[in-house]
C-alpha cells in the first residue's frame, strides 16, 4: 500500500520508520513518499501562506502551492486524497479497514489557519478528524492515519492479531497477561494456565463484554 504525504513537515514522520510499521516499510510492503509543500514555493523565502481576505488572526495556505506539490505525486489516478481536518468525519475503525482496502492514499496536512478553500474544493475526496480538538498541523492525525490503517495491510500483522483486538467486534479486547505466573501477589487467572481452549474463549468473551459495559458502555448500544 502506499501513502503519500502532502505536508510542512515531513521530518515529523521519522517515528514511523521504528517498531512494526518500519518493519513493513523495510520489506515494501508499506511505501511511505513524503512531499514537502515548501519545495513548491515560488517564493525566493519559500513562503506558503498569506493573510486571510475578510481579516481576521493567523494565516492561510496559498492554492497553488499546495496543487503544485499535489500534481508532482505522478501516479494518482486511483488514489484517494484525504484532508486531515478537525471538520472532517471522525476516525473510527469501520473507517480504518475501509481505508485499508485502498491501495493508494493521499494525505494532506494543513497549518496555520487551514488550506485556501478553492484547492481543498479542487483535489480532496474526504476530510477525517481524529477528535473533537484542534491541532497545530496534520502531521500527527496524518500518522495516526497511516499506522491504524497500515496494520489492516496484508503482511503487516499476523492475522489473528488483528481478528481479536479491541473494537474489531464492537466490544474492548479481554485482559492480556505473561510470565511471571504470580506478580505483586496476584495470579494469572486459573483459566488461563488449563489449557481448556473453549473454558478460555469463553472467559475472554465474558471478560471482553464485562469491560466493555464497564469502560465504553456506549459500544453496547
Amino acid at each position: 500500500m502506499k501513502f503519500d504525504v502532502l505536508t510542512l513537515f515531513p521530518e515529523m514522520f521519522e517515528p514511523l520508520k521504528q517498531s512494526i510499521i518500519g518493519k513493513a516499510i523495510e520489506k515494501g510492503i508499506i511505501e511511505l513518499n513524503l512531499i514537502n509543500i515548501r519545495d513548491f514555493s515560488k517564493d525566493k523565502h519559500k513562503k506558503v501562506d498569506d493573510t486571510p481576505y475578510g481579516g481576521g488572526a493567523g494565516m492561510v495556505m496559498m492554492p497553488e502551492v499546495v496543487y503544485d506539490a499535489y500534481c508532482s505525486i505522478k501516479e494518482k489516478e486511483n488514489a484517494k486524497v484525504i484532508y486531515l481536518s478537525p471538520q472532517g468525519k471522525k476516525l473510527n475503525q469501520a473507517k480504518v479497514v475501509e481505508l485499508s482496502k485502498r491501495q493508494h492514499l493521499i494525505l494532506l496536512c494543513g497549518h496555520y489557519e487551514g488550506i485556501d478553500q478553492r484547492v481543498l474544493d479542487e483535489i480532496v475526496d474526504e476530510e477525517i478528524s481524529v477528535g473533537d480538538y484542534v491541532l497545530t498541523g496534520g502531521e500527527l492525525p496524518a500518522m495516526i492515519v497511516i499506522d491504524s490503517v497500515s496494520r489492516y495491510v496484508k503482511g503487516v500483522l499476523k492475522e489473528e492479531s488483528i481478528q481479536e483486538e479491541s473494537f474489531n467486534n464492537g466490544l474492548l479486547e479481554y485482559p492480556q497477561y505473561t510470565r511471571p505466573e504470580v506478580f505483586h501477589h496476584q495470579k494469572v487467572p486459573d483459566v488461563l494456565l488449563s489449557g481448556h481452549h473453549e473454558n478460555i474463549q469463553k472467559w475472554r468473551q465474558e471478560k471482553s463484554l464485562e469491560i466493555t459495559k464497564q469502560k465504553r458502555p456506549d459500544l453496547l448500544k
